[in-house]
């Protein structure tokens, strides 16, 4: 397991020479209660993502007891390429779109962790250009879903590193955590290890999330 999350780390990072590892796409549920939609990292593996993705759900679970909860991996490449999260930012603005078209009462919490984050930022309108594995916005969510996002979570999020954060609409339900010394979301961060620490606040996330669920 340590050598594997290294592995994860250096690609995270922007490390390059090592194969992608792919995650399969997880499908909602028809028209569940909630629908967990996650964007993992780069390289990352997992269903919804090893270290956030998985672990998220997996406390979300846990904290909407009386609800029907259903996962979203976001199908996307999250490797280095210069689309990679262009991709993940069309991808999930459709799969949302679509499912409030088909399920008018569901809500979404929307996950994003290190590359998957800069694809959440896209998608609730805050650019990711210029960040690590950043791209511009190509969709967005339209005001009428707006309100059917419950939660933002996002984690290791590269914006911060330029100094920017999620303002505006989404600004009240978004957790966004940056690890102290991260090299991903901090300026002059230097503790690759950091980057791989957000598994131990999944719990924290769950349960913010369920506050505005």
């Amino acid at each position: 397991m340590r050598i594997r999350l290294c592995l994860a780390a250096l690609s995270l990072v922007g490390g390059a020479g090592l194969a992608t590892l792919s995650a399969p796409t997880a499908s909602a549920a028809p028209c569940s209660d909630i629908d967990v939609v996650a964007a993992r990292g780069t390289f990352e593996p997992g269903r919804l993502g090893l270290i956030v993705g998985d672990p998220v759900f997996s406390a979300l679970e846990k904290k909407l007891t009386g609800k029907t909860v259903s996962s979203y991996a976001v199908d996307y490449p999250a490797d280095l390429s210069l689309t990679s999260a262009a991709q993940g930012n069309r991808d999930l603005v459709n799969h949302v779109n679509s499912q409030a078209a088909n399920c008018p009462n569901q809500r979404f919490i929307l996950v994003g962790y290190s590359q998957g984050a800069n694809v959440v930022d896209n998608s609730i309108g805050i650019s990711s250009a210029g960040a690590v594995v950043g791209s511009p916005i190509v969709a967005t969510l339209p005001a009428a879903v707006e309100p059917k996002v419950a939660a933002v979570l996002l984690f290791g999020n590269p914006i911060r590193a330029l100094g920017k954060s999620v303002t505006g609409t989404y600004q009240s339900r978004t957790f966004d955590i940056c690890a102290q010394g991260d090299p991903v979301c901090e300026r002059g961060g230097g503790d690759t290890g950091a980057h791989l620490s957000y598994r131990d606040d999944a719990e924290a996330a769950a349960t913010f999330a369920a506050g505005k669920v």
